[in-house]
């Protein structure tokens, strides 16, 4: 019996970019596992948190635990952002609430990352994916700093044929997104997406990889504006390539 895991696409998969849910899918199925998608989910709350707004926080943490509570099994998340917010936020929401708190632990303690599950869970790096031309990799703030994951990404992407894949300069520094910081801090979050841009050319690579949604956009609206060939995308849509 194949395992059954539970998908929590994120809002902005969700509302931008339905493809990639789509290959986070299709990818944890060739990895041998159903995808289970619970309905009611929304936001995680992660931008109303970083806002400083609990109460709202809060409200949409209740009713991410409230759609996920009867869906037994892992649940694998395409963002270290989200994931992050699960895993380690949550149980400061609601710390000093007896009556969530053991939910919050609970979800928890079965979240896991996107390309943390692949490798860390279902010992999978080789998915038969292919992509020619040459990769490169940003490592987004959350994923690295806050679930401590830099080598699973990696490997999977090591395991794509035909691709070239190449080091990104500085490819643990900040992108300048970082949600409502990239609104309320506007010319440090600029100038710190033009060092990413600049470092990504450096590289010479067409496609730059990354496992947040979040950094994607940003990344992308950049080189958009600055009418460059390369762009960025999500983990999952090179490993959905075979």
């Amino acid at each position: 019996m194949r395992r059954t895991v539970q998908l929590f696409v994120t809002c902005i998969i969700d509302t931008l970019y339905p493809e990639t849910g789509e290959a986070v899918v299709h990818v944890l199925q060739r990895a041998g596992v159903e995808v289970s998608f619970p309905p009611g989910q929304t936001c995680c709350g992660q931008p109303a948190f970083n806002a400083g707004l609990r109460k709202q926080a809060r409200k949409m943490a209740i009713q991410t635990m409230r759609a996920f509570e009867p869906y037994p099994g892992p649940v694998v998340v395409p963002s270290g952002s989200c994931a992050a917010m699960i895993r380690h936020s949550y149980a400061e929401l609601f710390a000093d609430d007896p009556k969530w708190l053991p939910s919050a632990l609970a979800l928890a303690g079965r979240t896991y990352e996107f390309s943390e599950f692949l490798v860390d869970v279902l010992g999978v790096t080789d998915l038969n994916a292919r992509f020619e031309g040459r990769l490169t990799y940003h490592s987004s703030c959350h994923l690295l700093r806050g679930l401590g994951v830099d080598s699973q990404p990696r490997a999977l992407l090591a395991a794509v044929r035909k691709a070239d894949f190449v080091e990104l300069p500085d490819s643990g520094d900040c992108c300048g997104f970082g949600g409502v910081f990239s609104l309320e801090h506007p010319e440090i979050s600029t100038a710190m997406l033009e060092r990413k841009i600049a470092n990504l050319e450096t590289s010479g690579a067409s496609v730059v990889v990354s496992c947040d949604a979040g950094c994607i956009t940003n990344i992308n609206g950049g080189l958009h504006r600055k009418h460059k060939p390369q762009r960025a995308v999500h983990l999952a849509d090179i490993l959905d390539h075979i």
